[in-house]
């Protein structure tokens, strides 16, 4: 018991004296010397003591030759600390002032990665993705040969994931409400609305992963489009949802809903006579 108290003592007294050293060079004036601690305690992993220093160190250090260094290394440190829209700020601010430095290329994807971490799930407002996306662009427009292209382009695909799934989410939704008409502001329909959001997303990616399933609400859009329809308006629905059947199966002819839409063929066929 008396070894584990002397040990404990020995942690909490060599706790106290990192404090109390931290403070000492924090109200210090030689700027020297906070910068070296600064540093250390960056390689340390010690992010907050790090950013702590230097983010006064990068103005007071502003034309040194320390600068340069200093105010990528705060970049650095905040990313590293998981404040990532603060880091891109930094990295903004770097690769402004430096665009030819020695960290300008490591600037210009750090931007882009440190938006890629603050991106939301995609059912939410996607703002930063397109940020983000902007981020990855500018960095292999300006390097074309970047280090870390084959990352950046990696996170490139990883986004327009996320845009294509918030489309995804857009339309399912707008299929989902149907007949409700609280939604229709327009006059239009939801079943409208979610055939545009999926066109529209199948043109914008047309090589995405989920082509099948923006395909499938079209389908089964346009069919509930024309048995909602009024009389002047339904047999030309019911053709036009039979043409997308057919579309759908010679497209995925090994769909899982191959069947439905064999199903919505042969319910069209009944109201249209060619």
């Amino acid at each position: 018991m008396k070894k584990i108290i002397v040990v404990m003592a020995g942690a909490m007294l060599l706790f106290t004296s990192c404090v109390n050293q931290f403070n000492q060079i924090y109200k210090s004036t030689d700027n020297d010397l906070k910068y070296e601690y600064a540093k250390e305690c960056y390689a340390r992993g010690k992010y907050v003591k790090a950013t702590t220093l230097l983010r006064e160190l990068v103005t007071i250090q502003k034309g040194t030759d320390n600068a340069e260094e200093s105010l990528f290394m705060l970049a650095m440190a905040e990313f590293k600390d998981k404040n990532y829209e603060t880091a891109a700020e930094y990295f903004k601010k770097y690769y402004k002032s430096y665009p030819k430095g020695m960290y300008a290329e490591l600037a210009s994807y750090y931007i882009g990665e440190s938006l890629y971490m603050c991106t939301p799930e995609p059912r939410l407002d996607q703002s930063q993705t397109v940020s983000a996306i902007s981020a990855f662009q500018d960095y292999m427009d300006l390097f074309q040969d970047a280090r870390m292209k084959d990352k950046a382009q990696a996170r490139l695909f990883q986004l327009q994931d996320k845009l294509v799934k918030k489309e995804l989410y857009s339309a399912q939704l707008y299929y989902n409400l149907g007949t409700y008409f609280g939604n229709c502001t327009n006059g239009g329909s939801n079943y409208q609305a979610c055939i545009i959001t999926a066109q529209n997303a199948l043109n914008d990616y047309p090589y995405s992963e989920l082509r099948e399933d923006f395909a499938l609400l079209i389908v089964k859009s346009k069919f509930e489009l024309a048995e909602q329809s009024v009389e002047s308006k339904r047999i030309d629905r019911y053709r036009d949802a039979e043409d997308e059947c057919y579309g759908f199966i010679n497209e995925y002819p090994d769909s899982k809903s191959r069947s439905l839409a064999e199903k919505y063929i042969n319910i069209c066929k009944k109201y249209v006579k060619d």
